[in-house]
């Protein structure tokens, strides 16, 4: 394939699905295609990857019902285990991520975040402070009990945020001691049920993507005081679902103008533009498989992916970078594929 690389793409895959685990690809820095290097098994489930600073570690959520997660070398090309998988105390880790020398795993089924310290070499230790959520929200099947789908830390490095789909909240929450501690909960619409979200490169907004209704909800931030306030809720779909219709991932544009949400069921993916409080939605186009579980923005902007779980894919697409409506321009085969980074 003729084209200079913009680095490699990680991906995430369900191995109970028939996923093989870590896919690296090499990404196509004029096409943004990719072209699979290496397949590494190293946990069962890996649906979530996180990636350290420097982009030399690697780290993975096992999402089974016993829960762990493995740090993974980057340096000698395929990922290579630093050390054995690490119980995370918690059940069906569904999103990881790196904060205050530590990795925080959130675990759905026991609506809970886990925190891991991270050695010197990158290697994980036991786990040294889990924080357990309490409520529930109204939905019959989906909110018995708090179900913690994300954490990331904000753009400041101050804080680090849960999104929990069980109680219609966000939490937010600091390290002491080793162990995550609640700073402050915030409630959302009752029934929403919040799945994902994604700051604005400003650092003064952030998007919750709404799993139970297709909405997204713009927010305030905070980051003196760790706070955030709603000011707006959008439909993902500009007409009411015939379906099914889930919100699964959401990204923003390195520049901040445009937001990009995956709907799964319906499949498409939702392009909003941006603008201080508001976000409209602009149009939807075909997310280029079936049940697009996460999307990935290439550094560049130029390029999104989707990663369809139930077709077995990764679908490209071209960002037009006047109407931020991306463009499919090609696939690659990952059966279960459940999420891509990006080093």
């Amino acid at each position: 394939m003729d084209g200079t690389w913009a680095g490699r793409a990680y991906i995430g895959s369900f191995t109970a699905g028939g996923g093989q685990g870590i896919t690296s690809a090499e990404v196509d820095a004029e096409t943004g295609a990719l072209t699979v290097r290496s397949v590494t098994e190293t946990v069962p489930d890996p649906s979530f990857l996180a990636l350290d600073a420097t982009g030399e570690r690697l780290y993975a959520v096992s999402e089974t019902a016993e829960g762990a997660a493995v740090a993974l070398d980057l340096t000698a090309g395929a990922p290579a285990p630093l050390g054995p998988p690490v119980p995370v105390r918690g059940e069906g880790p569904t999103h990881l991520c790196l904060y205050d020398g530590h990795l925080l795993t959130a675990n759905y089924n026991s609506g809970s975040v886990s925190a891991l310290p991270v050695r010197a070499d990158g290697g994980l230790g036991p786990v040294s402070g889990v924080l357990t959520h309490k409520g529930s929200g109204p939905h019959p099947q989906r909110q018995q009990e708090p179900h913690t789908h994300q954490v990331l830390p904000d753009p400041s490095g101050r804080w680090a945020v849960t999104v929990d789909l069980g109680t219609d909240s966000v939490r937010v929450l600091k390290i002491v001691d080793g162990a995550p501690v609640a700073h402050r909960e915030f409630a959302l619409r009752p029934g929403s049920g919040p799945r994902h979200l994604a700051f604005h490169p400003d650092g003064g907004h952030l998007y919750l993507l709404n799993e139970l209704s297709p909405t997204l909800t713009v927010c305030r931030w905070d980051a003196g005081d760790g706070t955030l306030k709603a000011v707006m809720e959008s439909a993902l779909l500009p007409l009411a679902p015939q379906g099914d219709a889930y919100g699964s991932g959401v990204r923003v544009s390195p520049d901040g103008r445009w937001l990009w949400a995956a709907v799964r069921g319906e499949d498409v993916v939702s392009v909003f533009a941006l603008a201080g409080d508001e976000a409209r939605l602009v149009t939807t186009v075909p997310c280029g498989g079936t049940w697009p579980r996460d999307l990935a923005v290439h550094p560049s902007g130029r390029f999104l992916y989707t990663a369809n779980e139930h077709s077995g894919d990764v679908t490209c697409f071209a960002v037009d970078p006047d109407t931020g409506v991306p463009r499919e321009t090609g696939s690659l085969a990952v059966p279960a594929a459940s999420c891509v980074v990006f080093a």
